[in-house]
């Protein structure tokens, strides 16, 4: 059972909203009061949720230009001042045979995505910052940035670039009143690692959730709107989100 966390008027953006966390997150986010705006490269995916969280639907790619779809998000929302910077892959391989494409996806998207997602939105959430309201630019993470899986070596390096991106941006945004966490999953039961190409990995990841129970996303989407609407004064930095079973 979740808890009652009061983001009225807020305005929220999450990015990678299709399915499994972020879809959760846009869930969450709305039923505790914000107006969020959808974004995800597959439109159909979130049109209906959209629709039925009396949301707005965007179709954008992280790893592209997101200036129009941050324009109709202001025309249509008003200024976010809630930004889940959710959108990920995870293309596992071993390091020596793995398709380098997978490795360019894994950085454009976990990286490259989450960095332009921040930039494009950054004088939003100063804007609110400025006018004493909470302003929160959230990360989503993984344990795969602080512990080893054979195979995850380049996943592993862009989760681990995203908790100290994370940590240097508290200390420059943070004295100017923005928020800055990072959220890392555990094993969550979503559709990562769904379009991994070799076919060990994919058995290796088959395994771990066959001996690991995993969380439903509706858990790390109620830490991250706990941590949200928390009073602007305090940020909670950093969440890591595990199956009890998993440590």
């Amino acid at each position: 059972m979740t808890t009652s966390h009061d983001l009225t008027n807020r305005i929220a953006v999450v990015t990678g909203a299709s399915s499994g966390i972020g879809a959760a997150t846009a869930r969450r986010l709305a039923e505790s009061g914000a107006r969020v705006a959808l974004v995800a490269r597959r439109a159909d995916r979130i049109e209906g949720l959209a629709k039925e969280l009396g949301g707005l639907a965007v179709a954008a790619d992280v790893t592209g230009d997101l200036t129009a779809a941050a324009a109709r998000i202001r025309d249509e929302l008003g200024r976010p001042d809630l930004i889940v910077a959710n959108a990920g892959v995870m293309l596992a391989a071993p390091f020596d045979s793995a398709e380098t494409a997978e490795w360019t996806s894994m950085i454009d998207t976990n990286l490259r995505g989450l960095l332009a997602t921040g930039r494009t939105f950054v004088d939003d959430l100063l804007a609110a910052a400025s006018e004493g309201r909470p302003a929160d630019l959230v990360h989503v993470g993984s344990i795969g940035g602080h512990v080893v899986f054979p195979t995850y070596a380049v996943y592993g390096a862009t989760k681990a670039a995203v908790a100290h991106l994370t940590r240097n941006l508290r200390a420059e945004l943070g004295q100017r009143g923005v928020r800055v966490r990072n959220v890392e999953p555990g094993l969550t039961d979503t559709e990562l690692g769904a379009e991994m190409s070799d076919p060990g990995a994919r058995e290796f990841l088959a395994g771990f959730r066959a001996q690991v129970a995993s969380i439903p996303p509706a858990d790390i989407a109620e830490a991250i709107a706990w941590s949200a609407a928390a009073p602007a004064r305090v940020n909670v930095a950093e969440l890591i989100v595990l199956p009890t079973v998993q440590g």
